[in-house]
């Protein structure tokens, strides 16, 4: 029932707390053989012991578990009680709930309806709990809703106080299944009596035809379990009470409303001209922390309506100039004055101490506490989760290397490997050797770092073959239809026959010698110009080539001669530089934002509707002016007055 993605997950996040792996054990249980055989593989190449594994094959809701021998389940029966359970069942199964009243796992809360075993599944996992324990399960949205049998479990669940939070999730996110699903936190025992819903049904991105769940939006989702502070659009503390006169439904919509707003006009202003308040209110955040701001871009012309103070044009300037955007920036980037520092200590000076499992979490409280000092007036501007999740995205390269570090020692840093690539050889795949690359610098960071005269020389050669590919192709379009038909270009007239221009060349150039200059726009003098283009093009893809290979011979000898220093300059510039020069655009994105978001709200209503009136009208009369100038036969002129009648209502 517990699939290995999910035990090798719940385990990854306990050993965050714990500094022995090897404490944990693993139980699994799985009825589809395949899926129950792969379960064992996978923790097992995991590095997982195998003594701290334990797995059945079998059907969880037919027989508890576990027994230890097949033989004598019942005289082997020994009731298990865990820490964590973590489970994603087939969503509503039929099973047979036939004589089960008495199954201690269900006789405290009643029996599933045979057609949806969801909450059968469930149960089983609430009985195995500790008291202390805490267990997750995803369910299908019904389970939230549904009346009948589920009700009265759910209803029972509630009053118990063992639901601690309900969890929407995307749809789209889970192999093999397209419906949105939903998670339920459930304890055995807690001090609170409420519900946490939380609406996360919102936060993904797209990646090819599904839905995915960034770092960041895991840890909004956790911390959000952990801290249950309510937060509109995304989570709401619901009281028993209130769940009891909702009749113990649980549907997220009835509590949290993550829908975007939809856009609305305001007719006042829309026909007399001004800025609803209303609509300006919708940046209150960041007016809390710029107040100054928003009087330099706004006059209250009553409590209804306001006025830009400044010309439309003008927003991008006032807002990026304000003194009070100025310091917010400054603030921000004095957070953030000793995180390079704070950075290279904590990943390459003590690169042989970091716990990899935990360190993580240590960053990301850094990077927080940071964010923390750039709050203006109690506003956090910055969504810490959108830098956490610049910290993540580094932190995925980062933790790899320094796993190899710690585990090959430092000369790993030095070391090249043979670059395999798989080419068609014969009509066969054939893995073969393509050159060399860093075991954990790459090549092109050593380059820009230690060798960048030899790249940019390169760089340079590369930029003068688009220039004369583009040279090739503006001569080519400058040839008539009859040039384009000779034996110089091909049979479609789109490129050059370069044998065919370097005969014709030669033989024009042996004429040349013997005759007046050809006339520049000439066809012999466009051939010998093609025809040095395709000369110089042969000589520099030769000379690329070469200094290529040079440089990357060149480039295995740096990374095998480098200095300890050396490697650890290499390492701040792949796992620290970046992720610093990401975090400090964060700002001037935000700011980017707000001037994006005033400058559309000036924009919509900088028109009135009596003034786009006015310009039909005055477009009318320009047109029935220009009228009384037409001529034409009677048929004309008797339709051109009725068009003028028509346009100034004579």
């Amino acid at each position: 029932m517990a699939q290995a993605s999910l035990l090798i997950n719940i385990g990854n996040s306990v050993a965050k707390h714990s500094n022995r792996q090897d404490s944990i054990k693993y139980f699994a249980q799985e009825l589809k053989a395949n899926t129950y055989n792969l379960t064992r593989m996978n923790l097992i190449m995991r590095g997982i012991k195998p003594n701290n594994i334990v797995t059945r094959n079998g059907d969880t809701l037919e027989d508890d578990w576990p027994y230890f021998d097949e033989n004598d389940p019942m005289g082997s029966y020994n009731p298990l009680y865990v820490d964590a359970v973590v489970s994603n069942p087939p969503y509503s199964q039929q099973w047979d709930p036939d004589h089960k009243e008495n199954d201690p796992r269900y006789s405290r809360f009643g029996l599933a309806p045979k057609t949806k075993a969801d909450y059968a599944f469930l149960l089983h996992d609430l009985y195995h709990l500790k008291p202390d324990g805490m267990m997750a399960i995803v369910l299908p949205h019904g389970v939230l809703f549904r009346g009948g049998e589920e009700g009265t479990i759910r209803k029972q669940l509630i009053e118990q106080n063992h639901i601690d939070a309900i969890i929407g999730l995307p749809a789209n996110i889970f192999f093999g299944t397209g419906i949105p699903t939903v998670i339920l936190v459930l304890r055995q025992k807690r001090d609170n009596t409420d519900v946490l819903v939380v609406d996360a049904s919102k936060h993904f991105i797209k990646v090819g035809k599904n839905n995915k769940l960034q770092a960041s939006d895991i840890k909004r989702i956790a911390d959000a379990v952990i801290n249950r502070e309510s937060n509109p659009k995304f989570l709401q503390l619901v009281s028993k009470e209130t769940l009891r006169k909702n009749d113990y439904n649980l549907n997220i919509p009835r509590y949290v409303d993550s829908a975007a707003a939809a856009e609305s006009w305001d007719l006042h202003a829309t026909m007399l001209g001004g800025i609803p308040v209303s609509e300006i209110k919708q940046f209150d955040h960041y007016w809390q922390a710029f107040p100054d701001l928003r009087k330099a871009l706004f006059t209250n012309t009553s409590s209804h309506y306001a006025q830009l103070a400044i010309a439309t044009s003008e927003v991008k300037h006032t807002i990026t100039q304000h003194l009070e955007v100025n310091r917010f920036a400054q603030s921000y980037a004095n957070a953030f004055s000793d995180f390079d520092a704070y950075l290279k200590n904590e990943l390459i000076t003590q690169w042989q101490t970091v716990n990899i499992a935990q360190h993580e979490a240590i960053l990301s409280n850094a990077l927080f506490t940071r964010l923390s000092k750039t709050a203006v007036n109690g506003m956090a501007l910055i969504d810490k989760y959108q830098a956490y999740q610049l910290l993540d995205n580094h932190w995925q390269t980062t933790a790899a290397d320094l796993e190899m570090l710690q585990t090959e020692g430092f000369a790993a840093g030095k070391q090249v490997d043979p670059n395999i690539v798989t080419k068609k050889i014969k009509g066969k795949d054939t893995e073969v050797q393509d050159g060399w690359k860093g075991h954990i610098l790459p090549f092109i960071l050593v380059q820009t770092t230690y060798l960048n005269d030899e790249l940019q020389g390169i760089k340079k050669q590369e930029d003068r073959l688009a220039e004369i590919s583009a040279e090739l192709e503006a001569l080519l379009d400058a040839f008539s239809e009859e040039e384009k038909a000779l034996d110089t270009a091909n049979e479609s007239g789109d490129s050059f026959v370069n044998a065919a221009v370097a005969k014709a060349a030669k033989q024009l150039k042996a004429e040349l010698n013997q005759a007046e200059p050809f006339e520049a726009e000439s066809y012999p003098a466009k051939i010998i110009q093609v025809d040095a283009l395709i000369n110089e093009e042969k000589e520099l893809k030769k000379s690329v080539k070469e200094d290529a290979e040079a440089l990357h011979l060149k480039t295995k000898t740096t990374i095998e001669n480098l200095s300890d220093e050396q490697v650890n300059t290499l390492l701040e510039r792949k796992w620290i530089t970046p992720l610093l020069d990401e975090l400090s655009q964060l700002p001037s994105n935000l700011i980017h934002r707000l001037t994006s978001q005033v400058q559309k709200l000036a924009d919509k209503y900088a028109t009135t509707y009596a003034d786009v009136a006015s310009e039909i009208k005055n477009t009318e009369q320009t047109l029935a002016g220009l009228i009384d100038e037409l001529t034409g036969n009677e048929f004309d002129m008797q339709g051109l007055a009725e068009l003028k009648v028509f346009l100034v209502g004579e």
